[in-house]
């Protein structure tokens, strides 16, 4: 029988993967405002451990609470649910020099 997981899991997209074993993985979700009921686009970003390296640029992937492995990794990869495309990774590595103020 297998034993269900009580710890929190998320699904985000990997934004970043230059370290070893680490990756920045975002979350994003809509809230409403809670006086003018205008609905926000909200994102929030972690660092999580990925002992196999095997997330790159644009994976989705599930992610899992944890022990943590250093002072801002406290969650892990589960699995990758759908590995990027081209086009999603060209869009997140223009981002990302766009954020760096890096002309190409």
């Amino acid at each position: 029988m297998e034993q269900k997981s009580h710890r929190r899991t998320r699904v985000g997209r990997v934004i970043a993967d230059n370290t070893p074993k680490t990756v920045k993985v975002q979350i994003e979700g809509i809230v409403q405002h809670p006086q003018y009921k205008k609905y926000i686009k909200r994102h929030t970003r972690f660092l999580v451990h990925d002992p196999e390296e095997q997330c790159r640029l644009g994976d989705l992937v599930r992610i899992e609470e944890c022990r943590p492995y250093s002072k801002l990794k406290k969650w892990i990869v589960r699995e990758i649910i759908q590995r990027a495309d081209a086009k999603t990774k060209e869009n997140l590595q223009e981002a990302t020099h766009d954020s760096a103020g890096i002309n190409p």
